[in-house]
Order: C-alpha cells, then structure tokens, then sequence
C-alpha cells in the first residue's frame, strides 16, 4: 500500500485517534473530563449539581473504581473528581493530578452538594451532559458520540460552543477518520507495507504504558487476580502468559490502578488486550521490533474494525472484538498470511460473541482472558486444518461478512438485552 492511497493515511489517522491514553476506565473519566470542563466554565466551586447520562455510561460507571479517589465509585464520585481536582486539558487523564488534599475535598463535597442524576433518555447510546450552579450562575458541557468530543459547552445559559446541530449531536462519529475504509485484506497490506516511522510513536506508548500496568497487576493484588490465578493454574506456557499479561493489566485497571493504559475504540480493557498477548508472542517468537510494530497494527486495526460495526458501547463484550484481534496478530507474527488470519478471526469470533457487556468491573479480566484464549485456540485450529464452516449459526463465506453478521447481533440483537441489562443493574 502506497503512502499516498488514501487508506493508508486513513490507517494512520485512525491508529493516532484510537490509541490515546487513559488513566481509569474511560466513561467515568469521560463524565470526569465534561465536569472538569464544566467547573471551568463555571469559575467557582459549584453547590449544586445536574447529571444526565444514557443507560450505557450509567452500566459502565457504576461498579468500577474511579482512580485518584481513594477508592470511590460511581458517576458521583467521578463528576467531582473533575470538579475539584480535574484538568480538562489533560482530557483522558483529567485526574492524573489529584493531591490528597483534593481527595478529601472532593469526599466534602459529595457530603455536602446537591447532585442529581437522570438517565437521558434520547435514543443516544453514549450521551453525558453535566450542569453545575453557583449562586445566579451555571454552565453545562456535553459529551457525545465518543469519550472526548464536547459537542457544546453554555455559561449562565448562553452558548459558547456548539456542534451539536446536524449529525455531530447523533450517533455518527463526526470529526473523525472514516472507519468504513477498513477491511481485513488492506489491514494486512497496510502492516506489510506501513513506513514504520508513521507508527512507531503511537504503539511504542501502547507497548510502555500497557506492559507497565499488565506488571503491577501480577505484582499486586488487584480485583480479582485474574491474571495471577491463569498463571498459578498453567504454568509458564507463552499461551497462558499471553493470556495471563491482559488479564493482569485489567485486574488492576478496574480496581483503581492509577497508572495510564494506552486505549482501543475507546477502551482501556480493549487497547490492553489487542496488545499485550502480542507482545508476549512477540518476545516467545524473538521477532523484531519491527515485526512486533507490524502485528500490533493487525491488531489494533482488525479489533476496530469489528467494534466499529457494533459501536462503542453496547451489551456486546468489547474485549471478544480484541482478544480475537490478537489471535489475528499472533498468526501474523507466525509468518502466517491472510487465509490464516482470515479463519482465525471466523474460529474465535464464533467461540465468544456470546459475551455480554455488564458495565466495567473485575470481571472484565475473565472475558479478556476467555476472548484472548479464544483467539489463541482459533489460529490452532487453524494449524490443525479445522474451521468452522459456512452455515455454522452466524459463519458467513468470508470474513467480512462474518465480522458483518457478528456486528449485527452486537448492534440490533443485543440492544433490547442491554437494556434488561441496566435494568436489572439498577434494581440491585
């Protein structure tokens, strides 16, 4: 692939967009970031305190830790983690600054504002709006379509900024690069042929960042130890290191980790699965770093193009999208070509699609470590001359309508379960 094809620059574009860094799960730093924003619109502390989120965020905030807080959870905690210790330039990484004078703060002010918290109930999947008021004065910021694009921000009840009018308010991702472009066959072409210098700044931080936060997960105890059990349980086998590594980065992750992890499709648990079985092959197989650089854009390429037809959040488990995307990797780092890596998306995909996304906790590291070893076990199929067929439930006769079929289950099947799914979160 020519650096002038417009797939290729869409490639990169995509790659510098998706893998950014985040410190905590992303949706409650997402509610973090618009109140932090917020406050700053605002220029004081607020006394009181508006929240309205769509039924995914709310699934998404309620039972993962929220980092920097000393342990807190939920979208209060997160809001005013944003309001008293937050720094929206940081976007992402909001609350990396917190001093412990501001997480005693930030335990007054739950204590003693009033906040209130609604589900938005507009047909939007990933919507968070934030009000704050001060006296006479108020501001509000809103987030949708993705973790960072404010579509407008008002200050005692005039616009300051507003993108919302047209398709920027909807459920389309305007703004940015078009993800439609991607396919499997120029994934592959793209990480044969890609000038390694367009990409080697953004995956050497998602290789740093994310090794970094796999290691304190299987040095510390984190949730629950998902990552040390696979090890204890297997042994030293690169499959069960592989699947130990990610597992390990999410254990500590989704239990207040305050190191920054290195994101895929929005996803802290996705960009660490997508990468770090890679690299543990990698180091197995003493590839070059150049070949490592190469496979993790299959990865991180193959894992977005599966999520970007399902959307960003949904009942579907994010993690089956990119353990199955680093099955594809591993096969490439093998030597293997497109047919291989071809079967081995259909064989895993079929294994694990049943997953379902029940909000960000400690069990997420148990689905990575089953949608990781499902991509595993689908390249050994492979190896092993066995697939599954066309006609087998929602194996198509290719891979892209296979990853078409698995989109539409996440997307259209599944969207009545996720709605039993919060409800029956929210009766607890």
């Amino acid at each position: 692939m020519k650096k002038d094809d417009i797939r290729y620059q869409t490639y990169v574009r995509i790659l510098k967009e998706e893998l950014i860094p985040a410190m905590g799960c992303t949706e409650p730093i997402a509610i973090a970031y618009a109140a932090a924003k917020a406050a700053e619109v605002l220029g004081a502390v607020p006394d009181k305190v508006k929240i309205e989120v769509s039924p995914n965020i709310i699934k998404n905030v309620k039972s993962v830790v929220v980092p920097d807080t000393g342990g807190m959870k939920g979208i209060a905690s997160a809001a005013a983690a944003g309001i008293i210790g937050g720094h929206s330039e940081k976007m992402l990484e909001v609350i990396s600054d917190i001093s412990e004078e501001e997480k005693a703060e930030i335990r007054r002010f739950l204590d003693v504002t009033d906040i209130q918290i609604e589900p938005a109930e507009n047909g939007l999947v990933f919507d968070i709006i934030i009000r704050l008021f001060k006296d006479t004065h108020s501001s509000m910021v809103r987030i949708t379509q993705y973790h960072t694009n404010i579509v407008r921000i008002d200050h005692d009840g005039r616009t300051i900024f507003d993108t919302e009018k047209g398709s920027s308010a909807g459920n389309t991702e305007a703004g940015l690069a078009d993800k439609t472009l991607l396919n499997v066959h120029d994934i592959i072409d793209f990480a044969d042929t890609v000038d390694i210098e367009d990409v080697k700044e953004v995956l050497d931080r998602q290789i740093a960042f994310n090794t970094r936060i796999s290691e304190e997960g299987l040095k510390g105890s984190w949730g629950a130890n998902i990552g040390s059990v696979t090890l204890k349980m297997n042994g030293e086998d690169v499959k069960y290191r592989a699947i130990a590594k990610a597992a390990a980065g999410s254990d500590a992750r989704m239990s207040g980790c305050e190191l920054p992890v290195i994101i895929n499709s929005g996803s802290g648990n996705q960009g660490i699965t997508v990468s770090l079985p890679v690299i543990e092959y990698a180091h197995e197989l003493k590839v070059s770093e150049e070949q490592l650089y190469r496979a993790l854009c299959v990865s991180n390429l193959i894992a977005i193009h599966e999520k970007s037809g399902i959307g960003r959040l949904s009942a579907y488990c994010g993690a089956v999208s990119a353990g199955c995307a680093a099955g594809a990797a591993i096969a490439y780092l093998n030597g293997d070509g497109e047919i291989a890596i071809n079967h081995t998306l259909v064989n895993s995909l079929v294994i694990v699609s049943g997953i379902i996304c029940d909000g960000a906790k400690p069990s997420c590291a148990a689905k990575i470590a089953s949608s990781v070893q499902a991509g595993i076990f689908g390249y050994e199929m492979w190896k092993n001359g066995q697939e599954f067929k066309y006609g087998d439930g929602i194996v198509n006769n290719n891979v892209e309508s296979t990853i078409r079929n698995v989109a539409r289950l996440g997307r259209d099947g599944m969207a009545q379960t996720d709605k039993e799914i919060v409800r029956i979160m929210l009766e607890e």
